[in-house]
């Protein structure tokens, strides 16, 4: 039987490196998905969503005795707030060499059809992912919408959706009322939809 998510993000706080790979298992779809949102085509093209995922996850294991916080809120803003650090050291680091990756193809980003299912179902929280369709179109339909977006649509989506924090922790990141971020989610899953729902090379 499993244990409870509360029981092992205790168990973390007091240092337990099993309850830490245990987590980490659970959110892995989760934390794949986030990073290759949040990437983005500079990172992208450079870097496979699995090499960051597993950079983080070693991150935070070698770092197990900083977190003293038990709870899952904290945890996973642990946990993401290592893959974004992680995520704009690479983007600082592509930039500042001044390489021309834009031009590049992104590489392969999910190791089998399993690890592509598992971010698709991640998906699937904020989109309809077609049934009929092969999981790696539909992953790359999605992030190509989802790059289309503004950038304060894809945080949003982001937080709630994939991190899944509240909206009032939503709020207290994005410098925002409850209110105004329940507004802006609205806006921005409505337009991630109508580009979802635009044939390719139609402007939506």
């Amino acid at each position: 039987m499993e244990a409870p998510t509360r029981i092992l993000v205790e168990n973390a706080a007091q240092g337990d490196r099993q309850a830490v790979e245990t987590l980490l298992q659970r959110y892995l779809p989760g934390l794949h998905a986030f990073v290759r949102l949040r990437a983005g085509q500079v990172v992208g093209s450079k870097e496979s969503s699995s090499d960051l995922v597993q950079s983080v996850c070693r991150e935070v294991l070698e770092h197990i005795e900083t977190f003293k916080y038990p709870s899952e809120g904290a945890f996973k803003h642990w946990l993401y707030t290592t893959a974004l650090r992680k995520i704009l050291h690479k983007h600082e680091y592509y930039r500042a060499e001044k390489r021309d990756v834009l031009r590049e193809v992104p590489q392969s980003s999910a190791s089998g059809s399993s690890g592509q299912a598992g971010i698709l179902d991640a998906y699937r929280s904020f989109s309809s992912p077609s049934g009929q369709a092969i999981v790696r179109e539909e992953l790359e339909r999605i992030e190509r919408a989802f790059a289309q977006l503004p950038d304060e649509y894809r945080d949003v989506i982001v937080l709630a959706k994939v991190v899944g924090l509240s909206r009032a922790e939503i709020g207290e990141r994005l410098g925002k009322s409850e209110g105004a971020v329940r507004i802006l989610l609205h806006r921005a899953l409505a337009r991630l939809a109508q580009v979802l729902e635009t044939p390719p090379g139609e402007t939506g």
